[in-house]
Parts: structure tokens; C-alpha cells; sequence
């Protein structure tokens, strides 16, 4: 169907009156506005489940991800966990807390060469292999 606009130029309401041609005029809003007022009606037949809290919010403690450290990185900031009081040299190996550091788990990626005597809550099958390959032992303590 072609425009109307040619027959109503020169005229300023183009048939409409004077509000309904600007705004949101006649319809009622943009969007969901009027869904409390004047679209209530309409909420209630259509939507009944649209205002108020649905479905479940899991606990902060449950969603948290573990913290885990590769062996290589481990192996990188020995110094610096020396400095700190994680880790200390006995006996020709390496102790290493990781418990204290908030480590959760120890991954196996990168390559070690000293021995160490690690303590963490878990380890991964490839960084057990390494570690014992390499001399050492894992403690596991939560």
C-alpha cells in the first residue's frame, strides 16, 4: 500500500491530532512500559511470571574455582617462595607449603629438576609422576 504522506503535505498533523504523531503518542510506550500501570491487564493474562525473583542462587563457596599452580611456574618463583617462608631447603630437597599459599592444586605443566617435598590438598597424575620421577613426594593436606 503506498504512503499517505503526499496527501497530507502541507498539513501539520497528517490526520493524527495533535499528540499522536511525536513521542510514543498513542501506543502506550516504548517497550515494557506501562507493564504496572496501564499494561497491567495485559501482564497478568500474558506474562504472570514476569515481576518478582525466579530460580535459584547457588552460594558464593560452592561456585568458587579452585586455585591451582603448574610445576614449572613452581619451579620459576622458588626464590621468591624462599623469601617468603614457603619453601626451605633440607637435606639436598626443597620443602614447599603451597597449603599456606593458597594454592588448591598443583598441575603438571613444565619441567622440574630439583627434588621437592610438596605439601597440597591435590595434585594431577601427570605432576605426582613428575615429582616422584624426579626424587621427590607429595603431601596431601587440606
Amino acid at each position: 500500500m503506498p504512503s499517505r504522506t503526499n496527501k497530507f503535505r502541507g498539513r501539520r498533523t497528517h490526520g493524527r491530532g495533535k499528540k499522536s504523531g511525536r513521542g510514543a503518542g498513542k501506543m502506550g510506550g516504548h517497550g515494557n512500559a506501562g507493564l504496572l500501570k496501564h499494561k497491567f491487564m495485559w501482564v497478568l493474562k500474558n506474562d504472570p511470571q514476569h515481576f518478582g525473583r525466579h530460580g535459584f542462587k547457588r552460594p558464593q563457596k560452592m561456585v568458587s574455582a579452585k586455585i591451582a599452580l603448574n610445576l614449572g611456574d613452581m619451579e620459576e618463583k622458588l626464590e621468591d617462595y624462599m623469601k617468603q617462608g614457603f619453601a626451605v631447603e633440607e637435606n639436598g630437597k626443597v620443602k614447599i607449603n603451597l597449603t599456606s599459599m593458597g594454592v588448591d592444586k598443583l598441575l603438571g605443566f613444565g619441567k622440574i629438576s630439583k627434588s621437592y617435598d610438596v605439601i597440597v590438598a591435590e595434585t594431577s597424575a601427570l605432576a605426582r609422576e613428575k615429582i616422584e620421577a624426579a626424587g621427590g613426594s607429595i603431601i596431601e593436606e587440606l
